[in-house]
């Protein structure tokens, strides 16, 4: 069998497959590919015969090998910024007071009904750019920011389509029930049931998204509003997601567990009943430290009570206009060692393999192991650890997508 490309001599392959502790670390390894799949990563040199005229060969001395990192929570498809809310944070008026202003939600609401299909995707398309070459290779994408019929399906057809026209791989994720539009305000009810005969349908008979997220949170959608919602879109063929305890407790993560969601995100205020039932129904749990950051909170959600207690922990951006306007893993890794304390091995399995499960996507990508897609970045750095140390830039040297280098000396090929 003769490679398409081996990256050799790499100082440390971090496999993170789910049977070695850590990050399962290689020393001195390499990563063999073929036809976009990884043949094998071990330690030492590839075997002679896989090497042929035409293979590529990648000398990674000094560098770190990892799989690509999958940012498993973001609002990547909408119109404007909301950079004029920066004083507000600052006099730390809190989020929802912000929202009732007009703000937030609704604000971002407003710029994304009036921007066309092509303007989203023009916007979107310079973020993914920007994801890619910091290492990011498969992101999910919600709508959420038109909630109302046209707009909703136009934030989800521009994902469709930049999926299929650019490297990164997007999974979409329908997010109706992100706020109460100002027409429905007070109607909480009429709007769930808008969402049931009209936007659902439509989503689901389209194949616009794989999976439907709730704002379950005081002021927006109750337990028992999402609980309902839950079960329409089961019955609909969506997988679930859930924004749960983000900013007041309200049984978000127990929720998630009850209905074996397959994620539940934030959890900034969730209860140790909510941490052990996820890890007993298997829920991933998506923190975002970036945000607890960007409003300076003052708090994080406690992973490593969650890692402590058996939950499976994923980081991600939750690159949105409003409370996390980043794009860049690398950045957020800082939040979460910083922040949540935890280890630069324990950071990088949580963006790759842990936020793959987050996406239901744990079978083929997230990991270094024969078989998975050759999603693959070679940092320039020696060890992980030297990743978040040395924090504030981009260490990324090279991007592999599907076996194809599409990133070098970062920039897009």
């Amino acid at each position: 069998m003769i490679a398409d490309l081996i990256i050799i001599n790499a100082s440390n392959v971090a496999t993170c497959r789910d049977d070695q502790q850590g990050a399962g670390i290689i020393e001195n390894g390499y990563v063999a590919v073929k036809d976009g799949i990884i043949l094998e990563a071990a330690a030492g040199s590839p075997p002679k015969e896989w090497i042929g005229e035409n293979t590529q060969i990648i000398e990674a001395a000094g560098k770190t090998v990892t799989p690509g990192l999958v940012d498993a929570h973001t609002h990547l498809v909408h119109g404007g910024s909301r950079e004029k809310e920066l004083p507000l944070k600052l006099k730390g008026v809190p989020y929802l007071e912000i929202l009732k202003m007009g703000g937030g939600i609704l604000s971002t609401v407003t710029n994304t009904r009036a921007a066309s299909k092509e303007q989203l995707k023009e916007k979107a398309r310079k973020s993914l750019r920007e994801m890619l070459i910091n290492g990011t290779t498969t992101v999910e994408a919600k709508s959420g920011y038109g909630l109302d019929m046209e707009t909703e399906i136009k934030c989800l057809e521009a994902a469709l389509e930049l999926d299929a026209e650019q490297s990164v791989d997007i999974v979409s994720t329908y997010m109706g029930a992100h706020a109460i539009p100002e027409n429905f305000k007070g109607n909480t009810q009429g709007y769930i049931e808008f969402m049931f005969d009209k936007v659902m349908p439509y989503v689901a008979e389209h194949k616009l998204a794989e999976f439907l997220d709730v704002f379950c949170e005081e002021g927006v959608f109750s337990p028992q509003d999402t609980r309902v919602i839950f079960q329409k879109a089961r019955e609909m063929g969506f997988k679930l997601k859930i924004h749960a305890d983000e900013i007041v407790p309200l049984q978000g993560a127990e929720l998630a567990a009850e209905m074996n969601a397959v994620s539940a995100d934030h959890l900034l205020a969730a209860s140790d009943k909510g941490i052990e039932d996820m890890a007993r129904a298997g829920v991933t749990a998506v923190t975002l430290p970036g945000t607890s950051f960007y409003l300076m909170l003052g708090k994080y959600a406690q992973a490593r009570k969650m890692i402590d207690a058996g939950v499976r922990v994923a980081i991600a951006t939750d690159y949105n206009p409003g409370t996390s306007p980043t794009e860049s893993l690398q950045t957020i890794m800082s939040f979460a060692c910083f922040g949540m304390k935890l280890t630069p091995e324990e950071i990088i399995k949580a963006m790759t393999l842990n936020g793959a499960y987050a996406l239901d996507r744990q079978q083929t990508i997230g990991s270094i192991e024969k078989g998975k897609k050759a999603d693959l970045v070679i940092f320039d750095a020696p060890n992980v650890d030297y990743i978040v140390y040395h924090y504030g830039i981009n260490h990324v040297d090279t991007v592999i997508k599907d076996g194809k280098v599409v990133v070098k000396n970062r920039q897009i090929v």
